[in-house]
């Protein structure tokens, strides 16, 4: 009998090894198909079959899929990556495997379209505009109030979002984001936002069915470097019964009724309001979180509604988890990072990662590329959990030499 195959399009450094480790756990030999193999490294340390191919070319997919299945029996397709999330549901469609609707998986990821659905079902959300131009992103601050979020309408991990007090800066960063700077899936379209004030909070879903919901914190303003996650959110019942009800309209308003989702909420004077909806499994350590927290493999789970399994997402213990980011706090290049193998020591710690290496250039962006780094730590107290989290990243330490200015 021909090997049972899973094809991943492209990847990621967070999650995509956990998808290559849950799909060799299920028996399935992982074919990750991408428009340049080398920028995962992980593919490279797991030993994974990888394969050159153009993932904006649908056509070309379907043909390079075709040729697998000559030698493999293709179980299923999906990605990590938001980005060709969709093009894996079309491929899915294609072959006849389960998968989700392509339709409702592109009408998501616009977020101006996103929040026009969202809006029609009365889902609550900030107040919104589209703008072309520095101009109407001017006009349409000013029409809803000082400050304003101003970011991309597609896009993923905070980049390009940033919050701006004044028309000043509306102005400019409306400008950046049209100058070239930024990289555009499509074409480009400005969404100015409300500011949405209060705490954050991410509900995980999988089809139909909320499986908890963590809380978050973020660096300092104007933008939104994630900081730290703790799973689950220490929440009345009554304050997560309202989330997860506001999280089921959202898969409703949007037909995401299959596969996972990560929906990210701010609680404001008005309760929570729903800041986007992400059709996918959340990244930045999230799915971890959850499996320490929970025993809910979030991955895995996904990974056997793709090859037409059942998933199951009954918790097994109730722990509490938490990850601290470790984010650089200025440009440079970065000397040293030390004290990592002290804090993996550390009883509770789950995991220490760190993305880069001594020597490595670091120019922030303001977004999740900010981070070189996270810590996790588990247990079955909340306060405990803190406690270990905290001691685990004061051993870690790490200097970063600013650029030479042009006068040295």
């Amino acid at each position: 009998m021909p090997k049972k195959a899973l094809i991943l399009l492209e990847g990621t450094e967070n999650n995509g090894p956990l998808f290559l480790q849950s799909a060799q756990r299920l028996g399935l030999h992982p074919i990750t198909l991408s428009a340049d193999p080398t920028q995962y490294e992980y593919l490279a340390a797991e030993d994974s079959e990888s394969i050159r191919v153009d993932t904006a070319d649908l056509d070309a997919l379907i043909h390079k899929c075709s040729q697998l299945s000559a030698t493999y029996d293709i179980a299923g397709i999906t990605s990590a990556r938001e980005e060709v999330y969709a093009t894996a549901a079309k491929l899915c469609q294609h072959f006849g495997l389960p998968g989700p609707n392509p339709t409702s998986i592109e009408l998501c990821l616009n977020k101006f379209t996103q929040r026009q659905l969202l809006a029609e079902a009365g889902v609550p959300i900030p107040a919104y505009r589209l703008a072309a131009n520095a101009t109407e992103a001017k006009s349409a601050a000013a029409e809803m109030g000082l400050p304003v979020i101003v970011k991309p309408a597609e896009g993923s991990g905070s980049t390009g979002v940033r919050l701006c007090r004044d028309a000043d800066e509306v102005a400019e960063h409306t400008k950046y984001l049209l100058s070239g700077a930024h990289v555009w899936r499509s074409s480009p379209r400005i969404l100015v936002e409300e500011f949405a004030q209060g705490p954050y909070f991410g509900a995980h879903t999988m089809g139909n069915e909320v499986i908890g919901i963590e809380a978050g914190d973020f660096g300092p303003l104007p933008h939104f470097v994630y900081r730290e996650y703790t799973y689950p959110a220490l929440l009345t019942d009554h304050e997560h019964k309202h989330i997860a009800d506001v999280s089921l309209s959202c898969l409703r308003a949007l037909s995401l009724g299959w596969g996972p989702a990560d929906i990210e909420f701010r609680w404001t004077k008005r309760g929570p309001v729903v800041i986007e909806v992400n059709p996918r499994i959340a990244g930045a350590a999230d799915p971890q979180l959850v499996q320490l927290a929970s025993g809910v493999d979030l991955v895995t789970e996904h990974i056997k509604l793709v090859i037409g399994e059942k998933c199951d997402l009954r918790s097994t213990h109730s722990h509490t988890a938490a990850t601290r980011f470790l984010v650089a706090d200025h440009d440079g290049i970065l000397d040293r990072i030390e004290g990592t193998s002290l804090a993996a020591a550390v009883p509770g710690v789950a995991e220490v990662k760190v993305y880069l290496e001594p020597k490595t250039p670091i120019v922030r962006k303001g977004d999740y590329r900010d981070c070189i780094g996270y810590v996790i730590a588990t247990s079955p107290c909340r306060t405990q959990t803190a406690a270990i989290l905290q001691r685990a990243v004061d051993l870690i330490s790490w200097s970063i030499t600013p650029f030479p200015t042009l006068d040295e």
